[in-house]
């Protein structure tokens, strides 16, 4: 369960905002959408072999 305290006269807005990146932060709805479709585990480690490439090339282009 997320627990959000509140201050005396903080704003409502403020404690959404920080119910909303906590919740976030759990991978809750993340996880949710991947599981509305299988995907198979060779799809998988591909797509994380690509997004490694790509992370390395972003950072070899940074030095």
């Amino acid at each position: 369960m997320i627990i959000v305290p509140v201050k005396d006269g903080e704003n409502i807005e403020r404690a959404l905002k920080k119910f909303k990146r906590k919740f976030e932060k759990t991978g809750i709805v993340k996880e949710l959408r991947a599981r509305q479709q299988y995907t198979k585990p060779s799809v998988l480690k591909r797509l994380k072999m690509e997004k490694a490439v790509y992370v390395q090339k972003l950072r070899q282009a940074e030095d």
